[in-house]
């Protein structure tokens, strides 16, 4: 006889405390993180094994008065069938219809709800052709939908829920049980969910990030220069950049933290001004593999060098993925003390991992990052250095030993960050 095993939550995630923190969660990535209008739609994207926490989020959702809360599930072993069993001709073909559905619900006013969780590793062992086909032919379809993420024209928040594949990636040494339990307590901690009032930290925190935001923006600096051990690189600012951080009001006019948790304040590139050369400070976690130890050169713009110590073959097709690949759409400060680095955590989840450290993001460019964009097409806006592309990967370039500088249109130089940490006060 065979059949799905049943498994029975235990210890932690069977106790009071557990369904309150899940709950709280559930409150922050709809008050907080989503900020849902009454009488909105919901689109939500989630794992089956957050099946928990959607029932938080969707019973919160409605509590705020969102009229239709819809849910779509992914589950990694029927993704996986398809790259163990589908025919070679196949992974060219996405599912075109499912994205046009979700660009016409954001059009007509619909809000973005994701769960994240799903096993980082899943792909890993796969053919990478296969899984770098599939995933360009999903960025193609899925274009129309992302533009209207990236040109934050709605409301939207990504969250993130602990499951048992993800849980043993981050835990390897500990039991499956374990392990699961420390992931969820983490993700409640870097959070900041912990407190007496999750929803009153977290608009604390948001006016401290706004601060740094509004300092850097009256600044009006041209570059940002890192530097630290296999650092020394100069990122221009696309003309009329904006910093943006934690919460901010969406193209509907409504409030909202795209981000749960969230530590940087970030602006657009200029696609055309980067010089130098620059080493992770994290390993990239990318559709299965991990990706350790990289160090490219840029001229003009564009990596014209690249290696990596391990994971380069998957490397170089992301930077051959478009034109785009190989310039950087966004720019991030994160201090080396943030929650997520002080955990000293690896979560192979760049919703996570991106907030551990300053760091950079190959391919499409945050419009939203822009000044006075009404009007302008995609030619206007890359003419002002914002960069197109249909990936937008984020990795990790700063650390307690990077030192960052803010460089004025003359070529003077500001600290900004030393030894990973602010050290002006905005």
């Amino acid at each position: 006889m065979t059949g799905e095993s049943t498994h029975h939550t235990t210890g932690y995630l069977a106790s009071d405390e557990f369904a309150a923190m899940l709950d709280r969660l559930g409150e922050v990535a709809v008050r907080t993180g989503l900020n849902v209008l009454p009488g909105q739609q919901v689109i939500l994207t989630a794992p089956l094994h957050a099946v928990p926490l959607v029932r938080r989020v969707t019973e919160h959702a409605y509590r705020a008065g969102a009229s239709l809360v819809t849910t779509f599930y992914s589950d990694d072993q029927t993704t996986l069938a398809r790259y163990q069993y589908g025919a070679e001709d196949t992974f060219d073909t996405a599912a075109g219809w499912l994205a046009k559905g979700m660009a016409d619900g954001f059009r007509e006013g619909a809000a973005r709800m994701a769960i994240t969780g799903g096993n980082p590793a899943l792909l890993a062992g796969q053919k990478p052709d296969h899984v770098s086909r599939a995933s360009k032919a999903a960025s193609i379809v899925n274009r129309p939908a992302m533009e209207i993420i990236t040109n934050f024209d709605i409301n939207w928040c990504i969250v993130a829920a602990a499951t048992p594949e993800w849980a043993q990636q981050v835990f390897p040494h500990l039991p499956p049980q374990q392990a699961l339990e420390e992931l969820w307590r983490a993700i409640f901690a870097v959070s900041r969910l912990t407190g007496p009032d999750p929803v009153a930290e977290w608009a604390t925190h948001n006016a401290i990030l706004h601060r740094r935001a509004t300092f850097l923006n009256d600044a009006r600096y041209a570059a940002l220069h890192f530097t630290g051990p296999g650092t020394d690189l100069t990122v221009g600012l696309a003309d009329g950049h904006d910093w943006a951080a934690g919460a901010e009001k969406a193209g509907n006019g409504v409030v909202c933290n795209p981000n749960i948790p969230t530590e940087e304040v970030f602006t657009t590139p200029h696609r055309l001004k980067v010089e130098g050369h620059v080493s992770s400070t994290k390993p990239l976690s990318h559709q299965g593999t991990l990706i350790d130890g990289i160090h490219v050169r840029f001229e003009a713009g564009r990596i014209v060098d690249m290696q990596a110590t391990k994971g380069q073959d998957v490397l170089a097709r992301v930077l051959d993925t478009d034109e785009g690949s190989c310039r950087l759409g966004e720019v991030a400060l994160v201090p080396h003390s943030s929650p997520i680095s002080r955990s000293g955590i690896l979560f192979q989840n760049t919703l996570f991992d991106e907030n551990a450290a300053s760091h950079i993001a190959l391919g499409q460019a945050y419009t939203k990052c822009m000044r006075d964009t009404e009007g302008q097409d995609e030619a206007s806006l890359a003419a002002r250095g914002a960069n197109t592309s249909m990936i937008h990967i984020d990795w990790m370039i700063g650390s307690g030993q990077v030192d960052v500088d803010a460089v004025t249109a003359d070529g003077s130089h500001t600290p900004l960050m030393r030894q990973g940490e602010w050290v002006v006060e905005a």
